[in-house]
């Protein structure tokens, strides 16, 4: 591991709230297309399936900010076992519901309440912006790992949850996924010495949901266009490798786009980075977007493969700024609830990517259905252009003074040792 890495891990607990993270992440990648493999296999029904993926999504995006809003007011421990508990319980109650063939409006409720699942990557984001708090390129590259690490799950959860799903027996995968969110957050959760303080909520202080930001506000919008980037891909990819007569290589060549972003984030994490993180963002947007032409023109599963690994690229570098943007624009006392937005931005755009493009596969074909990721990552684009300005203005604080939010330009973090800087505010 290259020597900034291996820098993050002199602070003690680090590895182990990172391991344990990385376990507690797996879901993410696993449950959904678990459902789905599940549910084809004992019923054979792939709207059923798709119905339940898309209820999975939309009570995760609604429940999801919320546990990480009472997380910041109450602490991790607090809220994260209850919440698992609910959560692995729901999963447990699907897999014997559809084992048992009952009617299907139960599913949809065990589906519902199993969204009540924790954002574990905010959670260790969260514990890295408290250790390396006034660090801008330490906590630069504790970013760029943790993208890492949601990659490296993007690469090995679907290909596992698929194998067990089909290999063993139909409830494999999910019921890995919900060992993996059990250990993880458990685990997660027992590491003490490292986990944030809470805020309590004060009698004056500003109520109110993170989203009130402006900044965070554009962040959020931009990311359901990227995550439907991501749900369409996933789709046509595995229509355009099934018209081919390959389907399995459909998983294969979604890993080599994980890949892309992996290896991006990897190099992203070493460099030291000037100007503003502004900047660099609708850059890395724009340049997302402009990675879906050559799909258009893949005829090929190796070409497509290419075009998809150039495409990761620009995923992993995007994800860290947005994260560094996200701590600049959400006051610390809320900043679990900030990241946990842009994760439920990306969740609601995957559901309507899946949905559009799910569509314009079934009427004009695989080939054709790559146009609905290139016309989400123009949406991206637009939103970032049309925002920019808004991720440059000022942050007001509590004492009604003002402070620039991109890092690289904040006085504060580059001189964090001036004995005049005021209270910290922002994460």
């Amino acid at each position: 591991m290259p020597s900034p890495y291996r820098a993050l891990f002199a602070a003690p607990g680090t590895l182990g709230f990172s391991s344990a993270g990385f376990l507690g992440r797996m879901p993410l990648s696993m449950m959904g297309i678990g459902i789905v493999t599940m549910i084809s296999q004992l019923t054979g029904r792939y709207g059923l399936a798709g119905a339940l993926t898309a209820t999975l999504a939309a009570s995760a995006a609604v429940l999801g900010p919320q546990i990480s809003r009472l997380v910041d007011r109450y602490g991790q421990r607090r809220v994260l076992r209850p919440a698992t508990l609910v959560s692995v319980a729901a999963v447990a109650a699907l897999l014997v519901c559809a084992r048992r063939e009952l009617p299907d409006w139960t599913l949809f409720v065990c589906t519902a309440v199993a969204g009540c699942v924790p954002s574990v990557g905010a959670m260790t984001r969260a514990r890295w912006a408290e250790i390396y708090r006034g660090e801008p390129q330490r906590l630069h590259t504790a970013y760029s790992l943790e993208s890492i690490v949601d990659e490296v799950c993007f690469i090995i959860g679907p290909i596992a949850s698929i194998g067990l799903s089909t290999v063993w027996f139909p409830e494999a995968g999910p019921l890995l996924a919900g060992v993996f969110l059990l250990i993880g957050v458990y685990w997660l959760t027992a590491l003490r010495a490292t986990e944030p303080a809470p805020h309590p909520v004060e009698k004056h202080a500003r109520r109110g949901s993170a989203l009130r930001s402006p900044g965070l506000q554009v962040l959020v919008a931009a990311f359901v266009a990227t995550g439907a980037i991501f749900g369409a891909v996933d789709v046509v990819t595995v229509a355009f490798a099934e018209e081919r007569g390959h389907k399995a290589a459909a998983s294969l060549v979604l890993a080599v786009y994980a890949l892309g972003s992996c290896l991006a984030g990897a190099v992203f994490g070493l460099l030291h980075l000037k100007g503003r993180a502004s900047r660099r963002w609708v850059v890395g947007v724009c340049a997302m977007a402009v990675s879906m032409i050559p799909l258009q023109l893949a005829g090929n599963l190796p070409l497509l493969a290419v075009a998809l690994f150039v495409a990761g690229l620009a995923i992993a570098p995007t994800m860290v700024t947005t994260m560094a943007l996200v701590q600049a624009h959400v006051p610390r006392s809320k900043l679990t609830e900030g990241m946990s937005w842009t994760t439920t931005g990306l969740a609601v755009g995957v559901a309507l990517g899946s949905s559009a493009s799910g569509w314009v596969v079934d009427a004009h074909g695989a080939e054709a259905g790559y146009a609905v990721p290139g016309m989400a990552g123009v949406l991206a684009a637009v939103v970032a252009f049309l925002g920019y300005r808004r991720l440059n203005r000022p942050v007001p604080t509590r004492e009604g003074q003002r402070e620039q939010q991109d890092p690289e330009h904040s006085e504060r973090l580059e001189h964090p040792a001036r004995p005049e800087r005021p209270e910290r505010h922002v994460a």
